[in-house]
């Protein structure tokens, strides 16, 4: 019997038990009880800070948004043996939102089931049995929201929309799950005040560690739904209106031919729906959840970052490299070459060094996640990374750039030559139709699409 399968049958009961709530001057925390029943208890937390004068006590719309953020993190723990059963035994659910979490669970383990060779299906992969109920009934009154709130993760998406909308005079703040320099610094950047960043802190259970040495299963997650949950919790405890997030259009195609395998589900413009109808429907908060850079894709953004150079020192994209403090780059992932080769039309080989602190495209080890990148194997690699069509168009306008000004043509460039990959007759138009895309799939309220557009044409 695979592990899967032995798992299920011999831990079938995973619980969401409870979540408790802390409230001091200036913070609110949040805890909560998960079990596998027989095997595991994880008692993971969050810690956010709020103004003195904001109080949730007997708040009813905060109960929902901290059972929510419970719901978001479960999945995370569930995994580890993936009960059949998740039973819920506090805050409220109907039949319409359990369909909604399976969804989610569903579509952002994705990866998780594709890796581990796991064959499950939307109906039959858990049943969610909600038992519990809201302690609190009454809805505190509180004064309309107004303002943004940018989720700052460090890289150049969120530095892009951050520096965009300060400069057309829109009042942000940002937002970060626990404090990194690539954070602080891009906040900085922008011109913005040190109060300006609003740092939630995540506690995780290490003890799933623990399980996943033992050998429990382990994957990815839909972690960017915990970012909008949590985020939501900070704009309503902030009294911010908008949650801006910063993806992009190429977040929408699957991770592996064929198939709805999403390493990205969760920063797809089919969750960011499904999420901003969720919180109309059930959070009720009247703040608005969307993403900005939407309407384009990562080769637009790029090209529109670089214009801004004094992010270049100070941007870090890498996951590996997050993890070490302060973050770094770690030159040897496929984020960190996706991310070269994306910047490469835009600046020299030698910039893109001093980026990296190394030469990527010269590098022999990274030639396997070139060809997962240009999109000559079974799949691309599972890390947030632009579409294949948008890579090969970086790819051969960096190609003629050095041909014309009879530069050394770098390692991967070359094999990508001799692949006979490089076809300069198809570049100029696939140029034109990306640097003109936006795309009408999106959230943008009005006023943030002008700006969005105004800018677009400022500098492509």
């Amino acid at each position: 019997m695979d592990k899967y399968n032995k798992f299920r049958q011999d831990f079938p009961v995973f619980t969401y038990k409870n979540y408790s709530v802390e409230e001091t001057a200036d913070t609110v925390k949040i805890g909560y009880t998960f079990t596998i029943d027989g095997l595991a208890e994880f008692t993971p937390s969050w810690v956010f800070p709020k103004p003195a004068d904001f109080s949730v006590k007997n708040d009813m719309t905060f109960e929902r948004l901290a059972f929510s953020l419970g719901m978001a993190e479960a999945v995370s723990y569930w995994k580890a043996a993936c009960s059949p059963v998740f039973r819920v035994e506090c805050g409220e659910l109907s039949a319409e939102q359990v369909k909604w979490w399976k969804k989610l669970y569903f579509l952002g383990l994705g990866e998780f089931f594709y890796i581990n060779g796991i064959t499950a299906d939307v109906e039959s992969f858990v049943d969610i049995q909600p038992t519990g109920k809201f302690l609190s009934s009454s809805a505190a009154e509180r004064t309309a929201p107004t303002g943004c709130l940018v989720p700052i993760g460090g890289g150049k998406d969120s530095a892009l929309t951050l520096e965009t909308l300060t400069q057309a005079g829109m009042k942000c703040r940002c937002y970060a799950i626990n404090s990194r320099k690539s954070i602080s610094e891009t906040v900085r950047a922008a011109g913005l005040e040190e109060n300006a960043l609003i740092t939630a802190k995540r506690n995780f259970d290490r003890s799933l560690v623990e399980l996943n040495k033992q050998g429990y299963l382990n994957g990815h997650t839909p972690f960017s739904s915990v970012v909008a949950f949590s985020a939501e919790i900070t704009a309503y405890l902030n009294g911010l209106k908008y949650i801006v997030l910063s993806n992009e259009d190429s977040a929408n195609e699957s991770t592996v031919a064929g198939q709805a395998v999403n390493h990205q589900y969760s920063k797809s413009f089919e969750f960011e729906q499904d999420f901003h109808n969720y919180e109309e429907k059930y959070l009720n908060t009247g703040i608005y959840y969307f993403s900005f850079l939407r309407p384009l894709s990562e080769f637009q953004i790029a090209k529109m970052f670089v214009s801004h150079k004094k992010y270049l020192p100070i941007f870090r994209s890498c996951n590996l490299g997050s993890k070490v403090s302060p973050d770094i780059w770690c030159g040897d992932c496929p984020k960190c070459l996706f991310v070269a080769l994306i910047l490469s039309p835009f600046l020299t080989v030698d910039e893109l060094a001093e980026i990296f602190g190394k030469d990527m495209l010269n590098d022999v080890n990274m030639e396997n996640y070139f060809i997962e990148l240009i999109g000559k194997s079974e799949h691309k690699p599972f890390e947030c990374v632009g579409s294949i069509d948008e890579v090969n168009l970086a790819v051969s306008l960096a190609i003629g750039n050095i041909l014309e000004n009879s530069g050394n043509m770098p390692y991967l460039f070359k094999k990508y030559m001799d692949m006979g990959a490089y076809q300069p007759q198809l570049t100029a138009v696939k140029n034109k139709e990306y640097c003109g895309k936006y795309s009408e799939i999106n959230l943008l309220p009005n006023d943030f699409s002008a700006i969005l557009k105004k800018e677009m044409e400022r500098l492509l």
